[in-house]
């Protein structure tokens, strides 16, 4: 059986980029937001159960959920937000457990997901990875990817864990800042996983 790492951090903190790195390092990275978003599109049940607790006008004219219209309820609201993530998390959970099983022929795989605490997700994994970085450079990360503006931004930074519950929650921190290199990190992690078993 593979050992599993869970990686996460606060929006813009760079978690596309490590596990991108992963990647090349031939691990297979599983990540939740992006089946997440797919279980939305593909699911009629769910968008039947979505469309019920958010109204038929979350739907757009082919029945698939409207994401940016539901992000706009959701991260202004807490209990909104809890809603969707007790529908929407089971089916990530289910989804995972097959992934897993199918790749658990490699040495270690990832899950990546934002809210990986928040959601427990982390009890399905061996290792935690926390990705960190500072604040105002996250925020200016995401308005340049996004052209998010910063008072959304900060409401989704809001809806998540702070920073320094996920410092004590974590087993690992990858420093993004500019101040630390982080492929010689990522490269260690990687060696020390597929020799001994364990990230340091």
């Amino acid at each position: 059986m593979a050992i599993t790492i869970g990686i996460t951090g606060g929006i813009g903190s760079g978690k596309t980029t490590v596990c991108n790195i992963f990647k090349l390092l031939d691990v297979p990275v599983f990540e939740a937001d992006k089946v997440a978003a797919g279980i939305m599109d593909g699911n009629k049940q769910l968008q039947s159960e979505i469309s019920a607790l958010f109204g038929s006008d979350i739907l757009n004219c082919h029945g698939l959920v409207n994401r940016k219209k539901l992000a706009d309820i959701v991260f202004k609201d807490e209990l909104q937000l809890e809603k969707l993530n007790s529908l929407v998390h089971p089916a990530v959970r289910d989804q995972f457990l097959l992934w897993s099983e199918k790749n658990s022929n490699y040495p270690y795989i990832i899950m990546e997901a934002a809210i990986l605490f928040e959601s427990g997700f982390h009890n399905l994994t061996d290792y935690t990875i926390l990705i960190t970085a500072p604040e105002d450079e996250r925020i200016r990360r995401v308005m340049k990817s996004d052209g998010e503006s910063m008072d959304s931004i900060k409401n989704r930074i809001s809806r998540q864990y702070p920073e320094n519950k996920k410092i004590e929650l974590a087993d690992f921190i990858l420093h993004n800042d500019n101040k630390h290199l982080i492929i010689p990190e990522i490269i260690k992690i990687d060696k020390n996983i597929r020799e001994y078993g364990k990230i340091w």
